[in-house]
C-alpha cells in the first residue's frame, strides 16, 4: 500500500510540475498591462487554456498534498 501511494505521489509531483511549466507567465507593471491588452486584442493569448491549467494546478496540488499527508501518517 505504501509503495503504491509513493508511486502515485511521484506521478502527481511530475504532473504538477508539468502543469505549472505549461502556464503562461504573468507580466508585471505598466508595460505588462499594455502588452497583455494588445495580445488579447490581436488574439495572441487563449484565456480558456490558461483557466484550465490554473484549475488543474489547484486540483493536482490538493491531491498531491493529501497523498503526501497520508504517506506521512502511514510511515510513522
Amino acid at each position: 500500500m505504501v509503495t503504491a501511494l509513493m508511486i502515485l505521489d511521484a506521478i502527481l509531483a511530475i504532473a504538477l510540475i508539468g502543469v505549472v511549466v505549461l502556464q503562461s507567465g504573468k507580466s508585471a507593471g505598466m508595460s505588462g498591462s499594455i502588452a497583455g491588452g494588445a495580445e488579447t486584442l490581436f488574439g495572441g493569448k487563449r484565456k480558456g487554456l490558461d483557466e484550465l491549467l490554473a484549475k488543474a494546478t489547484m486540483v493536482i496540488g490538493i491531491l498531491f498534498a493529501a497523498v503526501t499527508l497520508v504517506l506521512v501518517r502511514m510511515t510513522q
